[in-house]
């Protein structure tokens, strides 16, 4: 393959992934200025082992190994900053489909008690959930990503929702 179609084909793929991997840095590390750079440095390291990653990808999709690479580099983020990510609660979009003042006060205290929970959850747990709800990658992509059985996944996940729902019934404490 020469250059010119390896890089016509990279530009694909970032256009169709770019929201995905950056969706996942920022859940990952909880602010826009780090996801961003995450981002930027998942297809720096994406381009570098592109054309390799389209051989033994044996046509399969390639959003497992991208999410892999921000899921790496974002282990290395923690470990070399040794820190808890920050979210900022109150800059977390509200839902659109609520309409009145008291469902989406309603909804923004629910929505904070999820997000607080989810960063409770170890990480491997953390990391399924973000994988599979909002990035909305299936099981098979998710135990790509992870390198995990298909079983193993389903299992990983369902522990992490039993887990996160007992975190958001827990009484919360002021």
């Amino acid at each position: 393959m020469d250059k010119a179609e390896l890089d016509r084909r990279f530009t694909e793929l970032y256009r169709a992934h770019l929201r995905d991997v950056y969706s996942y840095s920022y859940y990952r590390v909880g602010n826009h200025h780090d996801a961003e750079d995450l981002t930027e440095q998942t297809f720096l390291q994406a381009y570098r082992h592109f054309e390799r990653a389209l051989r033994e990808s044996q046509g399969r999709p390639l959003r497992p190994w991208l999410i892999r690479i921000a899921h790496n580099l974002a282990a290395n983020h923690y470990r070399d900053r040794a820190r808890k990510p920050q979210t900022a609660l109150d800059s977390v979009a509200e839902p659109d489909a609520l309409h009145t003042t008291e469902d989406l006060v309603e909804g923004r205290d629910e929505l904070r008690r999820i997000l607080e929970a989810v960063q409770e959850l170890p990480d491997d747990r953390r990391e399924a959930l973000i994988m599979r709800f909002a990035l909305g990658m299936d099981n098979k992509e998710i135990a790509r990503a992870l390198d995990r059985t298909d079983g193993a996944t389903k299992v990983l996940i369902h522990r992490a929702i039993r887990q996160l729902e007992g975190l958001v019934r827990e009484p919360q404490e002021a």
